[in-house]
């Protein structure tokens, strides 16, 4: 059973997305920080009503977000 489920949370083009490495749902946000609220509550909403146990998840689960930034342009 996992205590963490693990997001990815990555610049797109216009917005930031956050993918779910663990369940089924993605979602997005205009910065790092309302993309990891709206992926919070999108997994909440998908497991709402589910059997945390289909899932192999713990009921006191936490989420794990890696942020993938862009990389750094440093001058030799």
């Amino acid at each position: 059973m996992k205590k963490i489920i693990q997001v990815r949370i990555y610049k797109g083009e216009k917005l930031y997305v956050a993918e779910c490495s663990d369940l089924p749902v993605v979602s997005q946000g205009k910065t790092l920080d309302e993309a990891a609220s709206n992926i919070r509550e999108a997994i909440i909403l998908h497991l709402e009503g589910e059997n945390l146990e289909d899932w192999g998840i713990l009921p006191d689960f936490s989420i794990l977000a890696n942020v993938e930034l862009e990389p750094v342009h440093v001058q030799a």
